[in-house]
């Protein structure tokens, strides 16, 4: 197979693996055609207001001040008299578009919703605003429009601000909160004077919805533990005071209206939420007015054990948690809605004051209306699933779902309420379950075909590497069987029985009426397994040169590969086994003997491993902006960079516009350790984002790619000034010692390329080339590139282990939310999640790119085509990527199952990754843009 063929062919391949784990564990679990349940009794309440404060803290409401008051008094006030107060525990991701469609819609979206931004629905679903009359909301343009989007009908009116008011660097974000309050104030007000509008607010069953997003753009700018993040709680605590105040006047105090206070989401000490830590998932929820219990004192101690009760001095009011999805149906009851059909939520009996008959009638509402998801999706995969092969859920058969209704239907009939309370929620639970089975019916059916195919993705390219790039002996019976890798069974007759196969499972597929990507994973295993039956010669040619080999050399490496993705395997759960695996390979140079050649070399690589061992132990999430290190990482990078070009200067003279190339990167490297230091200065003296900043960053980051083409293309002059174009925007993307983690990468990718040409020297290779004379454009001699050594699996095994220290090794990829908005604030400080998400990304990428063009040197230098040593690459990388792919199948937790499909994900995305960036990097070392330059250059 050709290299273009086999880099087309395997891109597919990982593509339909990559793809898989969403279509097996993040396919929506959304279903349509239920009947909207509601309760026939009458509601207490006639009309509801619901305010989120985003970004709110459990604590930052609860905790008093040291002097015993409460930053919060009005709310405050609520939760000691007049309402119900408890904890909203949320769900990851805590962001706040999950966050409000659970609040609102009651279930908990599926990840596809990502990919669609904030403002779009991959799949319309039901709300309490669609189920209302009349719904007035109020706040920020990324949550508004996608609740009136998925209503039917009109009836859902949105009042959104500017998205640019959405400024990290603004003067002051609460003012965000402030318009929202004056915007409620001045539809009460004109309702005064607008007969239609006030007959409209009159009606019943109408929801006021305030989104109060300034808590969250403080708590990213400056951190919740700031004055303006405390401040801004204040503010929305006086403005809920003054609405109630107006809402009651307005409505003349009928006792009809009930209020909902709470948050989609927390946030950390550092200012970033989406992960799972107790201050992002614990939110509050304070709930009053009709329908809804007064505080109740309680003296004995109440069944949460984490402490916060004490800490918030709480203790003698009852506490009633919920989970997020619960406060739709919670909602829905107070006003006479019907539950949104997909909500999975359980309505919170605590919060009801309301006789037993209404909640044992709104419980039975509840139950109805999740198992009437229940039989929805029951029957879809009733009707493509063969009868033979089906299996349904026994705790909720349909005899018994008749049973069970009607068990509870008649319990309320004979007032029995709390045993109907009590059926209705077993109900509930079986009909959630249930819905988990039929969810995930096909996984494992799914799971086996797409590990089929991996195992026999990952044997082809073993066999492949040793019939082609192996120093083999031929088996004499073999020879004469060109193209052939099975000595019994015929090519035909093997394409014949793969061609039936799959004729078999496609009929399946049809009669099931599958979807299409099913097709797509069970098919793929067929022609990949076709392709290692025609390659199995190669494991006779092994057999066959088994005596010629040093084996138990082979064995000892095999082991210490082993060994070694097993070490990589948990360093994704564990980052400090980088610490581990740095260290050990800083022996590498003592171990096999090449100390005593390269003394230099190999003392440098012993102390680059050393520096670098140290990123993996340094916090992943958390870090305080210390703006001096990344002032320092520029000096150290213009140091390193004029010693470097003051050495190799001796040793290959450059040209004049090279020396003037290099020396304006070197300053430029220089000035944008600065940047970051003057913008932060000028946010904190709210002055904004400096207008040169922000020239300044966007130029850098366009020309980052474009500028080392300029440069000469011999080999350490090419990777000096890929290193500070790079380093350049990783600077302006930093905030503090991640800064320092480019030069010390980089320094240890130079010390590597070197000791690998000692290494070569060891092996004995001939016509090895000076580094100082490659020139990476310069054509390959064919005749010269080797056949594999055992000693290319370590080169490709550094390869995959700096890869990962490069996305491990700052933390930015170890948890979601380490990601520091600060990071880009010299770019942007306006709200604006795609952006900020790529610069991010950005920041990542850059030291996996300093490692790939290290990894393109070492395969110029070592006399190796960049075939070979990336088919050991892949090999490696999907031992890994299997090896997660069975963890998710053997964890129970969903966090487990989550933590390793994310896991999985990251490697996979970085073999698909590498694969495309293996082009980028060749374009990035090997071409160059003549512009002023002449045709040609002459190096003596």
């Amino acid at each position: 197979m050709r290299m273009i063929t086999f880099f087309l062919v395997g891109l597919i391949v990982h593509v339909v693996f990559f793809v898989s784990i969403f279509d097996i564990y993040f396919t929506s679990p959304l279903v349509h055609g239920m009947t909207p349940q509601s309760t026939p009794l009458a509601p207490p309440a006639s009309r509801l207001v619901l305010m989120v404060a985003d970004g709110l803290r459990a604590d930052s409401l609860f905790t008093l001040l040291p002097n015993g008051s409460s930053r919060t008094p009005y709310l405050r006030s609520v939760i000691e008299d007049t309402g119900t107060w408890g904890v909203s525990h949320t769900r990851v991701p805590t962001e706040s578009r999950p966050g409000h469609v659970a609040l609102i819609a009651g279930f908990y979206e599926d990840v596809s919703a990502v990919a669609k931004g904030w403002k779009e629905n991959p799949v319309e679903f039901d709300s309490v605003f669609n189920e209302s009359r009349y719904t007035w909301s109020w706040g920020s343009p990324d949550i508004l429009p996608m609740f009136a989007k998925g209503a039917s009908g009109d009836h859902v009116y949105t009042h959104t601000y500017p998205a640019e008011e959405e400024d990290f660097a603004s003067m002051d974000a609460s003012r965000l909160d402030s318009w929202v309050f004056t915007q409620v104030k001045s539809l009460f007000q004109s309702a005064k004077s607008n007969s239609t509008l006030k007959a409209s607010l009159l009606q019943d069953k109408n929801v006021f919805f305030l989104h109060l997003l300034g808590i969250d753009t403080n708590g990213h700018a400056h951190r919740p533990m700031s004055r303006e993040y405390l401040d801004n709680i204040a503010l929305v605590d006086a403005g809920v005071a003054e609405l109630v105040s107006i809402v009651e006047d307005f409505f003349g105090s009928d006792g009809r209206t009930a209020y909902v206070f709470t948050s989609d989401h927390g946030m950390t000490n550092w200012g970033s939420h989406g992960a799972g830590h107790p201050s992002e998932t614990l939110t509050p929820l304070v709930v009053w007015g009709a329908g809804v219990n007064y505080a109740q004192r309680v003296t004995e101690p109440q069944p949460y054990e984490d402490g916060y009760l004490q800490d918030w001095q709480l203790e003698h009011i009852r506490r009633a948690d919920v989970n997020q999805a619960d406060i739709a149906p919670l909602m829905a009851s107070l006003i006479g809605l019907p539950i949104p059909v997909n909500s999975v939520g359980v309505l919170p009996l605590p919060y009801l004051n309301n006789s037993d008959q209404f909640k044992a009638e709104s419980m039975y509402t509840n139950a109805i209306q999740v198992l009437e998801q229940f039989k929805m999706k029951m029957s879809q995969k009733k009707e493509t699933t063969l009868p033979f092969l089906f299996t349904p859920y026994q705790p909720l058969t349909e005899s018994k779902q008749t049973e069970l209704t009607r068990k509870a239907r008649i319990l309320i009939q004979l007032e029995k309420y709390n045993e109907a309370i009590s059926l209705c929620q077993s109900l509930i639970s079986f009909s959630l379950e249930g819905l988990i089975y039929f969810h995930t019916y096909d996984r494992f059916f799914l799971g086996c075909s797409v590990v089929l195919g991996f195992v026999g993705w990952t044997s082809y390219v073993i066999l492949v590497i040793l019939r082609t790039h192996a120093s083999l002996n031929r088996h004499p019976n073999l020879t004469a069987q060109v193209g052939m890798g099975v000595s019994n069974i015929s090519s035909k007759k093997l394409g014949r029985l793969c061609t039936c196969v799959g004729a078999v499972i496609t009929a399946f597929l049809l009669i099931q009426r599958s979807p299409l990507t099913y097709y797509v994973y069970c098919l793929l295993p067929i022609p990949v397994w076709y392709s290692v039956f025609k390659e199995s010669g190669a494991l006779t040619d092994l057999i066959w040169s088994a005596p010629s080999l040093p084996l138990w050399k082979c064995f000892g490496y095999f082991v210490l590969v082993a060994f070694g993705i097993e070490l990589l395997v948990a360093s994704f759960f564990h980052r400090a086994m980088l610490t581990v695996g740095l260290v050990v390979l800083s022996l590498w140079p003592f171990l096999s003997g090449l100390f005593g050649k390269a003394k230099f070399r190999s003392l440098s690589w012993f102390l680059g491993c050393l520096c670098l061992a140290a990123f993996p132990l340094m916090p992943v999430v958390g870090r305080e902006p210390n703006l001096h290190l990344v002032t320092c990482a520029g000096l150290l990078t213009f140091f390193t960079s004029a010693c470097y070009l003051w050495s190799s200067g001796r040793r290959t003279p450059l040209h004049l516009s090279d020396r003037l190339q290099f020396f304006t990167q070197m300053l430029h490297a220089a000035m944008c350790a600065y940047v970051p230091t003057l913008t932060h200065s000028s946010l904190q003296e709210k002055q904004g984002l400096p207008l040169l900043n922000q020239i300044i960053s966007w130029s850098t980051l366009a020309s980052s790619i474009i500028v080392p083409l300029l440069s000469s293309t011999r080999l350490f002059h090419r990777l000096l000034s890929i290193f500070l174009s790079l380093t350049s925007t990783y600077l302006l993307l930093s905030t503090g010692s991640e800064a320092l983690f480019p030069p010390v990468l980089s320094w240890l990718m130079f010390v590597w390329i070197n000791i690998e040409q000692e290494a070569l020297i060891a092996q004995g290779v001939s016509g090895r080339q000076e580094l100082s004379s490659i020139d990476f454009s310069a054509n390959i001699d064919i005749t010269k590139v080797r056949q594999l050594k055992l000693d290319d699996i370590r080169r490709s095994y550094f390869f995959v282990f700096f890869i990962i220290t490069a996305f491990f090794g700052t933390g930015n990829i170890a948890s979601i939310n380490s990601f520091d908005p600060a990071s880009v604030y010299c770019f942007l400080t306006v709200f604006n999640p795609f952006i900020m998400g790529g610069l991010m990304m950005w920041k990542v990428i850059i030291p996996f790119i300093i490692v790939m063009c290290t990894f393109e040197t070492i395969q110029v230098a070592t006399q190796l085509s960049s075939r070979s040593l990336f088919l050991i690459v892949l090999v490696i990388s999907d031992v890994m990527a299997l090896h997660f792919f069975f963890m998710v199948q053997d964890y129970g937790s969903w966090l487990d199952i989550g933590t390793s499909i994310s896991h999985y994900v990251i490697v996979m995305s970085m073999t698909i990754f590498l694969m495309l960036l293996s082009v980028v990097t060749h374009i990035l070392t090997s071409k160059r843009l003549m512009l002023w330059r002449k045709p040609k250059m002459h190096y003596p």
